[in-house]
């Protein structure tokens, strides 16, 4: 536990260095821990810790996490990976928020499915920033409906915006990725969507992303250390 008490204060004081190098307040930006591919055990040390927001890639990963995590009453589900539409339904009854809404469908779907005895999810609209072919993320072009849209719908809360750009090192690149999910946030917010989170910025990019208005930060690697894949069989 102690590597991961390190870690997380590490982790913390660059999210609050950040926040304080261009004059935004103290909690502006949460943390959310990407606990992908760690077993349920690192994130119960995680947990003892103070951490409470944990986001999972994959739905079988977040099913088997939660049930093996159900005693811990405050733990956070955030769903951040591509969500096939067979697939939804497990989301919809675990997950508190979902980060990688791209299309209307599978918004309409979680509503659908999510259980009467839960809360709204909460949700925000995957937007493709760098215009990839290969990225997930509805175009910038799109996003405004699809917005609007999903705000109708009865159990679902849509809370803000997400995007993963295009990998590089090239800060000023990023840092204009990340200035178009604010700008298009900015504009739904004048049109009447109570939009209060951008989700953008990773364990590399956390200060270029906070520099930009993130007000989560999706951090995996520099929390629990370098991930391990198994082999394709």
């Amino acid at each position: 536990m102690g590597d991961f008490d390190k870690s997380r204060q590490q982790v913390l004081a660059r999210i609050a260095e950040a926040l304080h190098a261009v004059g935004r307040p103290a909690g502006a930006c949460q943390l959310l821990a990407v606990s992908k591919t760690f077993p349920a055990e690192a994130v119960r040390e995680v947990y003892a810790l103070g951490q409470r927001a944990f986001g999972e890639n994959y739905v079988q990963e977040l099913a088997e996490k939660a049930a093996q995590l159900g005693d811990l009453p405050e733990l956070e589900w955030h769903f951040i990976g591509p969500l096939q539409s067979n697939k939804t339904r497990v989301v919809a009854e675990t997950a508190h928020w979902v980060h990688s809404i791209d299309r209307l469908k599978i918004a309409e779907r979680l509503s659908d499915q999510r259980p009467a005895t839960l809360a709204p999810l909460n949700v925000c609209i995957q937007v493709n920033v760098s215009g990839e072919e290969s990225k997930s993320g509805c175009a910038i072009t799109e996003a405004q409906a699809l917005a609007h849209a999903i705000a109708r719908l009865p159990n679902l809360r849509l809370r803000g915006l997400m995007c993963i750009p295009e990998p590089t090192a090239d800060l000023a690149v990023l840092g204009d990725r990340f200035a178009q999910l604010r700008k298009l946030q900015q504009s739904l917010i004048q049109q009447g969507l109570p939009l209060d989170t951008l989700s953008m910025g990773m364990s590399a990019d956390l200060e270029t992303a906070i520099a930009a208005g993130a007000t989560l930060v999706r951090v995996g690697t520099a929390l629990f250390g370098a991930r391990t894949y198994p082999s394709p069989s």
